[in-house]
């Protein structure tokens, strides 16, 4: 079969070899399956960069999240087992975490759907408790990670407020339903959040970047708001200052989801059920922006990496390459055919 891998740690354009590989052989409790859809996320930069908190041996295929098939035709969500990550044609999976797709998600759109939403879901309401109407504010809001925030958050009846960076990434925070869309390059956050709430500040804040988001966040964070502490993809990690927490009262809230899958695997079960639910109400939808060929998988990781993205990139093997580019698909949506 064909799967890119990882020989020596570096960034994902030059390290990524598409190769032809033995399939993976199961090991006790998983199976074997074939990728439908592998969605492109932040980790898998770091992996081939050596600094994510799970390092595989070399080499290694990243991909940490797919939509695949069993040997007996069922369509699943799956994590793949390292190092036989989802950038390839079969993976093996631990047979006892493998969930169904959502029958109302195309291939594509249900490979995003897992560790975004679920990352949305389990920050929003365990960790931040957001309440119907009030104000969230999402960074990152036209992005893979923050568009699903987006979403969620209005499937829960709060005000959104999105910030992006750039004219291109406004409009498409904008069709997701942000009710204020702020662009970082040119407008201050803090103080068009302030302006937008009447001075109350934003209740609770979703922060996969990090650096100067999170500055800006504690400068409008509500009374008793909450800060949640997503990621880092801004590629600062912020020192906060703990003092400026207590005088104003606000929380800063952790959030590392697979935590979840190892310590509650209920929780997730009953995570996807609700995720499900939402996406058959068309509530939400993974906000895939371009499905590409394996031959892409390369270049589609370091443009994730180099923050040039909008949505979701997602590797579909069987996509078809249109007047012969080997490296990028279409523009699509994200509901089943």
């Amino acid at each position: 079969m064909k799967a890119w891998r990882v020989h020596t740690h570096g960034e994902p354009r030059e390290v990524m070899r598409l190769e032809e590989v033995p399939e993976p052989e199961p090991g006790p409790g998983e199976v074997r399956l074939r990728v439908r859809a592998a969605n492109v996320n932040f980790p898998d930069a770091l992996l081939c960069r050596g600094h994510y908190q799970v390092r595989p041996p070399l080499p290694f295929t990243p991909g940490v999240e797919i939509c695949g098939e069993t040997d007996d035709g069922c369509r699943v969500i799956a994590n793949p087992s390292l190092p036989y990550g989802g950038f390839a044609e079969y993976v093996t999976a631990p047979e006892a975490a493998l969930l169904p797709a959502p029958e109302a998600l195309d291939d594509a759109a249900a490979a995003a759907l897992h560790i975004g939403y679920q990352t949305g879901w389990f920050g929003l309401h365990r960790r931040a408790r957001l309440q119907p109407g009030e104000t969230l504010l999402v960074h990152a809001a036209a992005g893979g990670v923050g568009s699903a925030a987006v979403q969620l958050g209005k499937a829960a009846g709060a005000t959104v407020i999105g910030v992006v960076g750039g004219k291109a990434k406004a409009r498409t925070a904008e069709e997701l339903g942000c009710d204020l869309v702020v662009d970082r390059h040119g407008e201050d956050i803090a103080a068009r959040v302030r302006e937008f709430t009447g001075g109350r500040g934003a209740d609770v804040v979703y922060d996969p970047v990090g650096g100067a988001a999170y500055d800006a966040s504690a400068k409008c964070v509500a009374f008793e708001g909450r800060i949640l502490v997503v990621g880092f993809a801004g590629g600062t990690v912020p020192a906060p200052a703990l003092n400026h927490a207590l005088v104003k009262n606000y929380s800063i809230v952790g959030l590392h989801w697979g935590l979840y899958a190892a310590k509650d695997p209920a929780a997730v079960r009953a995570c996807h059920a609700e995720l499900t639910r939402l996406a058959a109400e068309g509530a939400i939808a993974p906000l895939v922006s371009e499905r590409i060929p394996l031959a892409g998988a390369a270049d589609a990781v370091q443009r994730l990496a180099d923050g040039t993205t909008t949505g979701r990139l997602v590797v579909v093997p069987d996509v078809v390459v249109p007047d012969g580019d080997g490296s990028r698909g279409g523009l699509a949506g994200g509901a089943a055919r």
